[in-house]
């Protein structure tokens, strides 16, 4: 697929909204203590505990604390743990009843939570962009469009869920619930027809799912 046909703007009105409302609607994730549950990869230690560490150390080694935008940053359970790292956290998501119920949950001075579309809408600002297994539920169209945003930020902590092995990178799926694992494929930036151009590429972290399948990847990308 060329760059000229991820265009962001046609093919509107974005359905992913109306997919993610549906995913917590239904508990298509699971269920939780609360009506809002973001499923095990934000929920079970295997998976949490070693990438908060390694997200903590990064934002811990700034003597003057980072900005960040979590976006698409779902029940909070993993952001919470990484507030207190941060001179400002936004945690942004799309469903509006999700915000809601994460603005009455969690308090913090320098904590504050946006509901908006982030392939359709602007960003707020910030130093750097946590994108924690997002991208992978988005078509490559509205993939494209929030890479645009991503150059405003310093640093991007992208999370994805690949699979093992050999795989072809980015074939692109409709919105929704699923990944691209079933096409034995998996989101990377820095390749087409996303091209994403960065400075330096780190990888924080490595951890496997608890269905077995696949690995989870915590990569800090350096932006131009």
């Amino acid at each position: 697929m060329s760059k000229d046909n991820l265009s962001v703007k046609s093919k509107k009105p974005w359905p992913t909204k109306k997919a993610m409302e549906q995913v917590y609607d239904l508990k298509l994730w699971g269920a939780g203590i609360s009506d809002f549950y973001s499923g095990e990869g934000s929920h079970h230690p295997e998976i949490v505990v070693p990438y908060v560490e390694a997200v903590t150390a990064f934002l811990s080694s700034f003597e003057e604390p980072l900005a960040v935008c979590d976006l698409g940053c779902g029940d909070f359970n993993i952001g919470s743990k990484l507030v207190p790292y941060t001179e400002k956290y936004t945690g942004v998501d799309i469903v509006a009843a999700l915000i809601e119920h994460n603005k009455a949950t969690f308090k913090n001075k320098q904590l504050s939570f946006e509901c908006l579309d982030i392939v359709a809408e602007e960003l707020p600002t910030g130093n750097c962009v946590i994108l924690r297994q997002v991208l992978q539920h988005l078509s490559n169209r509205e993939i494209a469009s929030v890479v645009g945003k991503l150059a405003s930020f310093k640093y991007v902590i992208l999370t994805e869920h690949l699979p093992e092995g050999d795989f072809e990178p980015n074939q692109d799926i409709i919105s929704g619930q699923g990944t691209r694992l079933k096409k034995n494929s998996g989101v990377q930036l820095l390749m087409p027809p996303f091209d994403m151009k960065v400075v330096g590429e780190q990888e924080l972290s490595v951890t496997q799912p608890t269905d077995g399948k696949g690995r989870i990847v915590t990569t800090l990308y350096t932006m131009y």
